[in-house]
């Protein structure tokens, strides 16, 4: 009796415990929908380095105060009373309005020669900012290509690498002084002898990061699949390479600005016909010594060092933006 008892006893446990599994767990339905949903990643490559560029508001601050300083740059000329940065200004009597202090009527003051220098800081602004812009852009087309093809093509490796070593060899103030000094003086002729030698290290550069993800597995797993050269470097090795290259271009535009204020210092770069900050700093520098006119050489000397640090700061928080070491 005990035995049949206790039988039933164990028979209605597991019938309740049979119930209880019943009610907490169930079949879940097949969802096509959800199933979907399941291997979808919503990731962006450029909306993660956004978003992360965002995150540094010092640099995002400096990005703002920047565009608007080269939005300014080319609205300057089309405002209501400007005057032509080269016209030399003169009174009712014909004289000269020489070294006339900041004022109502000339903002920041006039040169030795009479010219309106707001209008000839922004002026040279402009052609600064297109000889930094050209020159990175140039630099970074022809370095990104040679170094893209000398770090993966390996029968090239030893003719571009002797070619490095003798450009390298040379210093690039010889190449500057030597072009400006042949050529004509002239925008193009500064951008042309910037970038005769400017791309070589930006192409060694490339080379050095493509040598070290060549043969990672995934591209070596391209070559097998045969993809297109082409498109392992497009899709597989430059998309490593955009902080870097980022962070290059922007260093090349306050170094070419640089280059130019020390060719026009030493007397060969632009003519005076065309303002550049290089001319401007240049013009002022003769009247450090006198303190009423030292504002000739200041407004310049914060404008060309606004832009420099402002082109530093952002590059490097963009470049660690666009690490995809640093995406979450």
């Amino acid at each position: 009796m005990m035995k049949q008892f206790s039988y039933r006893h164990t028979k209605e446990a597991q019938i309740m415990e049979h119930m209880e599994e019943a009610e907490l767990f169930s079949f879940a339905e097949f969802k096509k929908e959800e199933a979907e949903k399941t291997g979808y990643s919503n990731y962006s490559y450029w909306n993660s380095t956004v978003q992360a560029f965002l995150k540094n508001r010092g640099a995002v601050a400096l990005l703002v105060l920047l565009v608007l300083l080269l939005a300014f740059t080319f609205v300057q000329p089309y405002l209501p009373g400007q005057y032509d940065p080269n016209k030399i200004m003169n009174d009712s009597r014909g004289m000269q309005y020489r070294n006339v202090p900041p004022g109502k009527v000339f903002l920041l003051g006039t040169n030795s020669i009479g010219q309106d220098l707001w209008a000839r800081i922004w002026a040279g602004t402009r052609t600064s900012l297109l000889i930094g812009l050209s020159v990175a852009l140039a630099e970074a087309l022809i370095g990104i290509t040679v170094g893209v093809i000398w770090g993966y093509v390996r029968k090239a490796d030893f003719i571009l690498t002797e070619i490095y070593n003798i450009v390298d060899n040379i210093p690039n103030t010889i190449i500057l002084i030597l072009i400006s000094y042949i050529l004509k003086p002239g925008v193009k002729t500064l951008v042309f002898a910037m970038c005769l030698t400017g791309w070589i290290q930006m192409a060694r550069f490339i080379r050095n990061q493509i040598l070290m993800i060549r043969d990672r597995d995934y591209n070596v797993a391209s070559r097998c699949l045969g993809t297109p050269v082409s498109r392992i470097i497009v899709k597989n090795l430059l998309p490593y390479l955009v902080s870097v290259i980022m962070l290059r271009m922007a260093l090349t535009i306050p170094a070419a600005i640089g280059n130019e204020v020390f060719i026009t210092y030493i007397g060969l770069g632009l003519p005076v016909d065309i303002p550049s900050l290089g001319n401007l700093i240049n013009e002022g520098r003769v009247l450090i010594t006198s303190a009423a006119l030292r504002y000739q050489l200041v407004y310049p000397t914060i404008i060309l060092s606004f832009v420099t640090i402002s082109f530093y700061i952002i590059g490097n928080a963009f470049s660690d933006a666009a690490d995809p070491r640093n995406h979450v």
